[in-house]
Formats: structure tokens, C-alpha cells, sequence
């Protein structure tokens, strides 16, 4: 049988060793997002951000600590450390250009649903090839 280059998610996933999975995105983004405003974040305000259980914040919390994304006690602060700022840096450019994309091309103002369900997909060049349609789009 030939090998057709097809693969699942997670085998996609698997061939380019990604550390990151779509969940730990989905908190170091909002992780960073929040502390470029206030400097940290605790569990509960995550966990009430990202709608999800306490618990589930906390385990997902110990996970990125373990891979040294972030600085976090139990019952204290949340941090992300500097490989957790350069990731989620990424992380929120690529949330705001796809942002700016789909509102662009739906005519709307809001398109977050889309864009959280869709961004784990794409990788940097793609994103940066999408900032400099919507850069010339824009002139």
C-alpha cells in the first residue's frame, strides 16, 4: 500500500512535533491575554474566561507549567514565563489577523466563534500571508 501523505489531526500533529496542543493554546492565549492587562491571572478568572470547571483550569494549568510556559503555585498567581510570552505573543497575532480576516470577508464586527474553532489550523506562514492580503486588501 502507498503512503498518500494523508494524516489525522493528530498525526499531522505528530509528524511536525508539536508541543502545544489546541487546548493548551486555547489557555496560554487567554493567559497572555489577560496579563498584558493586569500582569497575571488566577484559576478561577481563567476558568471563568475560557468557561470551563476550576479543576479543569488547574490540571491544564500544571500541564504548561510542566512544559514551562508559565509560572504558577497552587492558589497563587499565574504567569507565563518567557517561553510562554514569546508563544502566546503568536498566539494573539494570530488570533487578532484571523480575527480581521473573517470580519473582512463576512462584512462583519464580530467573529470570534469562527476564529476560535478554526485557528489551531493554520500555520505562521499562512497567518502572515492573510496579514499581507488584509494589509493590501486594505490600500
Amino acid at each position: 500500500m502507498q503512503n498518500s501523505g494523508f494524516h489525522t489531526i493528530k498525526g499531522y500533529e505528530s509528524a511536525k512535533g508539536e508541543q502545544l496542543t489546541n487546548a493548551m493554546e486555547d489557555y496560554l492565549e487567554m493567559i497572555c491575554r489577560h496579563s498584558l492587562k493586569y500582569g497575571f491571572i488566577r484559576i478561577n478568572q481563567l476558568s471563568s474566561k475560557l468557561n470551563v470547571k476550576p479543576p479543569s483550569a488547574t490540571k491544564m494549568a500544571a500541564l504548561l507549567k510542566e512544559n514551562g510556559y508559565i509560572d504558577y503555585e497552587k492558589y497563587g498567581v499565574i504567569k507565563p514565563t518567557k517561553k510562554g510570552w514569546d508563544a502566546g505573543q503568536y498566539l494573539l497575532y494570530r488570533h487578532d489577523i484571523l480575527h480581521k480576516f473573517l470580519c473582512m470577508i463576512n462584512n462583519t464586527d464580530d467573529e470570534l466563534e469562527q476564529v476560535e474553532k478554526i485557528e489551531h489550523f493554520f500555520d505562521k506562514n499562512t497567518v502572515y500571508n492573510i496579514e499581507k492580503f488584509i494589509n493590501k486588501y486594505k490600500k
